[in-house]
């Protein structure tokens, strides 16, 4: 399947920014299943200052803010060609040894409601894709998707007790749980096209597990599936943080406003 991705972000400041800088995570894997046939990324009142691959072999590209700017749109735009293998994505690569994706972070670590959520899934016999499908099925009924309802720094715990949360908050739930079974887990965030619509209001996010035998495989909790060719993976991490689109933005006290536009369609063969 051939994929057209625009993805257009726009920041508005109450003032004209001095100093700023940004990095990006926008640059799709070249991974299993997933091959980028074109990509660019367009700037309007900002600047690239150099590009890297991280620990988690995401592309991450450094951005200065010009100085004076009262607004900042970054646009990333291309093709990708995906396949389908079922969520797996195999063994595992990276700068960063498999079992740092044992150790929980202050967004996934597990709380009461975490741990007695994985007691209601039953006894983990092998801990097998069966019952990590199992545990998605179970995430997405105890925390119904809700738009709105939490941020980027809500934490897996807090999703639970609140009985709501988005495809970010199933993502850390089933990465804490699957750690609390010894089983690595990461984050990825990337782009998932809708059969019913082009036009989208934010990125995708869903989760990977690593099982012997088979490798990375993916889980979307929030649509209860393995990923299929409708997917685009971008960025991995041990959570959010690490993949996020955009961090290290520095404007001070500067108020912003973010607006995105996104659109992921099917091209024809």
């Amino acid at each position: 399947m051939k994929l057209a991705i625009r993805h257009s972000t726009r920041y508005a400041f109450k003032e004209p920014v001095i100093h700023a800088l940004q990095r990006l995570r926008k640059m799709p894997k070249e991974t299993q299943g997933q091959q980028i046939l074109e990509w660019d990324m367009l700037y309007e009142n900002a600047h690239p200052e150099l590009q890297y691959e991280d620990q988690n072999h995401n592309t991450v590209t450094l951005i200065a803010v010009d100085p004076g700017a009262c607004d900042v749109t970054v646009t990333c735009q291309g093709k990708v060609e995906t396949h389908d293998y079922a969520g797996v994505i195999g063994r595992h690569s990276g700068h960063l040894p498999l079992w740092s994706f044992l150790d929980q972070t202050e967004l996934t670590k597990p709380g009461p409601q975490m741990r007695a959520l994985l007691r209601e899934v039953g006894p983990a016999k092998d801990a097998g894709v069966n019952f990590l499908h199992e545990l998605s099925t179970h995430i997405a009924e105890r925390v119904p998707y809700a738009k709105g309802a939490t941020g980027v720094a809500t934490k897996a715990e807090e999703a639970v007790a609140a009985g709501e949360g988005v495809c970010q908050d199933h993502t850390h739930i089933f990465i804490g749980a699957a750690r609390m079974l010894d089983i690595p887990a990461r984050y990825v965030s990337g782009y998932l096209m809708m059969n019913d619509r082009v036009t989208q209001e934010a990125s995708h996010a869903w989760a990977e597990a690593h099982i012997d035998g088979l490798g990375w495989v993916g889980f979307d909790v929030s649509n209860g599936i393995s990923p299929d060719p409708r997917y685009v993976r971008v960025a991995t991490g041990r959570d959010y943080r690490d993949a996020a689109p955009v961090t290290g933005i520095s404007f001070g006290a500067n108020e912003q406003v973010l607006s995105v536009d996104l659109e992921v369609e099917q091209q024809s063969q």
